[in-house]
């Protein structure tokens, strides 16, 4: 089991057009194409922070449905052009995270 936690900075003033896209696009996009999200949410104290959870069984499903999602023509000349102005690219982190043992998260 793989858990990817991603920790976005919008462009100031964004995020809640960043949440609609999101919830209307592109966490449906992914859905549709076997991607697994766990949980959606912004920062209390930050207003420009959003921090998505997503899972995969394994490195190989993680590869398919990256090609799935990234290389389709919907991501490339709709979704990912309507999230680029949204964003500060350069501030995304994604962790890799493995649960524990103890986890109930598995």
């Amino acid at each position: 089991m793989i858990y990817e936690l991603r920790h976005y900075r919008t462009e100031p003033g964004q995020r809640d057009a960043w949440v609609q896209l999101m919830e209307t696009r592109i966490i449906p996009f992914q859905t549709e194409q076997g991607m697994q999200i766990v949980g959606s949410f912004v920062d209390e104290q930050d207003p420009d922070v959003y921090v998505w959870i997503r899972r995969f069984e394994s490195e190989e499903q993680l590869k398919a449905q990256y090609a799935a999602v990234y290389g389709s023509p919907e991501w490339k000349n709709d979704i990912g052009p309507a999230a680029d102005p949204l964003l500060k690219s350069e501030n995304i982190t994604v962790t890799r995270l493995q649960p524990t043992p103890a986890s109930s998260l598995k």
